[in-house]
């Protein structure tokens, strides 16, 4: 039998609760599921709810994070000009806003990150990181699907990952030293992308060697070159 919307709707409330009482417990008991059961707990959910919210325990709850803390960042963007900013900036600003958006969950995102390290999990790592790039891409308006679609989310997914290590570990002032990391990670990619598009511009000057090969042949002038 199929489920209402009141039904799914309640379950998505109950998992977001279930969540949020997660966090509070990560700290302490990490992404386990003595964490999953105390968190049950403190939601007041019956404790196979945890396990029809999350079928493969502490690390479906790691993706349902994810994917909610890509949620909220999208949504703080929309109160902000985009429009009037420079593709460059609004990615700061999505990263920055994702986040200072989850300063209070340090310590949760830090033994995730653990978790997700280990090799077993690696794949869903990478499933991570790459819906959080694309989804970052996509509020800044990025509507490519050529070859710079991939070439994007791969540079920036080194940004994103080496600025959340250094953000786990800062304890400057509003974690201003990881902005200024971040700034030069942007830099450093921006000049990556010059370069290759000067390399692309200056190789599709040059003449097709297939079709010079053929023009030779033609010519006879090949004789000249062996």
């Amino acid at each position: 039998m199929a489920k209402s919307k009141t039904d799914t709707n309640q379950f998505d409330q109950d998992r977001r609760s279930l969540l949020t009482a997660l966090l509070d417990n990560v700290p302490f008991d990490g992404w386990t599921d003595r964490a999953m059961t105390a968190a049950t707990d403190q939601a007041g959910l019956e404790r196979g709810f945890a396990y029809r919210a999350f079928p493969r325990g502490p690390l479906d709850a790691i993706i349902f994070f994810n994917q909610v803390a890509d949620a909220e960042m999208v949504a703080s963007l929309q109160n902000q000009d985009l429009d009037a900013m420079r593709i460059r900036d609004r990615i700061i600003q999505a990263i920055r806003n994702r986040l200072e958006q989850n300063a209070s969950h340090r310590d949760a995102i830090r033994r995730g990150v653990t978790v997700l390290a280990f090799p077993a999990n690696a794949p869903v790592g990478l499933q991570c990181l790459y819906r959080t790039v694309d989804t970052i891409w996509r509020a800044a308006g990025d509507t490519s699907t050529d070859f710079n679609f991939y070439t994007k989310r791969t540079l920036l997914a080194g940004v994103y990952s080496s600025t959340l290590v250094y953000w786990l570990n800062d304890n400057s002032d509003d974690f201003e030293r990881t902005w200024s990391f971040l700034d030069r990670r942007i830099e450093d990619v921006l000049r990556v992308s010059k370069l290759t598009t000067s390399f692309k511009e200056a190789t599709s000057r040059m003449p097709d060697p297939f079709a010079v090969r053929d023009f030779l042949r033609r010519t006879g002038l090949r004789t000249l070159f062996r």
